[in-house]
């Protein structure tokens, strides 16, 4: 809607998991790292956690994509984990290709035993993401996630699991030593501060074709205390914000701008200042 009016090729701030508008900042640069250590050294499981918006399903897409490009990996990802936990064990089992994911517990066990065999014969690695992981409530998935982990050799595991979620999936896990044990990597994605966060803005934007200063300079400040350095409340405060301007044709995005959409989305309203 505003993309012209601003010289854009796309518009910069949607919520999605695009990795194409990833902003590596040093702690999304680590816990991408970390995962990536977890993968090649098949380590049994890995947990990325964080506040909510805090961009862990796009570091997630990103990691899979880098998987994708490689035949050394086969990838399963999870994006719904409140499911029974038979349909859990089938949905990893269909995407992994077994023929009689449909079956029953047993049969599934079989079959996934097979695959993982099969892909390790072949060099290959297999790799199962949990996204929203603390959504889940049955501690009989929790429990499957653990026997998953039972398929190994003597030096090495048949799989990795990465676990990504809210903070409270630490607490979860916590609270099962069969599992927390095997946890062998972790990492907490802490938000943007104020420099990362008006290089994130500045980022996505030269990704969507900006060639101009959209943003003032004195907006950041603003942007990054209403957001506290979340990803996705920065993205609603910017996304807003370019729609405001181009509903005004204004030249740029000012603090006054900033102001009036913080107030309207109770991003932490400030007082507003009248322009004088």
């Amino acid at each position: 809607m505003y993309e012209h009016y601003w010289g854009l090729k796309e518009k910069p701030f949607e919520n999605t998991p695009d990795p194409h508008f990833l902003y590596y900042s040093s702690k999304h640069e680590e816990a991408l790292s970390r995962m990536l250590y977890a993968i090649r050294e098949r380590k049994g499981a890995a947990m990325l956690s964080g506040e909510y918006g805090s961009g862990k399903t796009l570091l997630s897409r990103a990691l899979l994509e880098e998987l994708s490009s490689d035949d050394r990996y086969q990838t399963v990802l999870i994006f719904n984990p409140r499911i029974p936990p038979i349909e859990f064990l089938q949905e990893i089992v269909y995407q992994l290709g077994g023929d009689d994911a449909n079956e029953s517990k047993t049969k599934l066990l079989r079959t996934l035993n097979e695959i993982l065999y099969n892909n390790r014969q072949q060099n290959k690695s297999t790799v199962i993401a949990i996204d929203e992981a603390q959504a889940i409530e049955s501690e009989e998935i929790f429990e499957e996630l653990r026997l998953l982990l039972n398929f190994q050799l003597d030096d090495m595991f048949l799989l990795t699991l990465i676990l990504l979620g809210q903070p409270e999936l630490k607490e979860k896990v916590e609270a099962i030593p069969q599992l927390r044990q095997r946890v062998s990597v972790r990492y907490h994605l802490m938000a943007l501060d104020e420099r990362e966060t008006k290089e994130y803005i500045e980022h996505r934007l030269e990704v969507a074709g900006c060639q101009e200063h959209i943003f003032d300079t004195e907006t950041y400040p603003l942007i990054f205390n209403a957001s506290e350095g979340i990803p996705r409340r920065i993205n609603n405060i910017c996304d807003m914000s370019l729609l405001a301007g181009f509903g005004s044709k204004t030249e740029k995005v000012d603090k006054y701008i900033i102001q009036d959409v913080i107030s309207d989305l109770e991003e932490k309203p400030q007082e507003k200042k009248v322009k004088g």
